[in-house]
């Protein structure tokens, strides 16, 4: 799958070449977010995947990904989430984040194309998903906290 960025009046959003089950192609924007763990704030720069439409294609057909880039699934209010890989070729970490901000689990190295459910194991408000190995290479863990405008931090 091709795609492309465009910076339009200062917001980014990428624009991917080809459809989603009949839908047209689905545009994210693209924001900061940090995660501190151990006392060390990382940033990453997120799509935003908001909409069902967006959240359905997420990362799949994408054959790279910026090693400090990711994409955040925000839900409109707290649920159980379930993900999967589908058409995913990317292997990926997968973090959970209740509406504090703090991780509650976390999927390490999932595999590509795979069709098993990846759980959240209770109520989150968004997922993220950056590069397997991410969490590894920056020790992030269970109780870290994702830093964003969508989470209540004095929780």
């Amino acid at each position: 799958m091709r795609w492309r960025r465009y910076l339009l009046a200062g917001l980014t959003t990428v624009v991917l070449s080809t459809a989603t089950q009949g839908q047209g192609p689905q545009t994210y924007d693209v924001e900061l977010l940090q995660i501190e763990s151990g006392g060390v704030r990382h940033e990453f720069t997120v799509e935003i995947a908001l909409t069902p439409a967006q959240q359905t294609q997420g990362l799949m057909f994408r054959q790279t990904m910026s090693g400090d880039a990711g994409m955040l699934f925000l839900y409109k209010q707290v649920r159980y989430a379930n993900m999967w890989m589908r058409n995913t070729i990317l292997p990926l970490d997968m973090l959970f984040i209740e509406a504090t901000g703090r991780i509650s689990r976390i999927v390490k190295r999932t595999v590509p194309q795979s069709l098993e459910t990846i759980s959240s194991r209770g109520p989150v408000l968004a997922v993220l998903e950056l590069n397997a190995g991410t969490v590894e290479r920056f020790g992030i863990s269970v109780g870290d906290r994702v830093l964003h405008s969508v989470f209540d931090v004095g929780r």
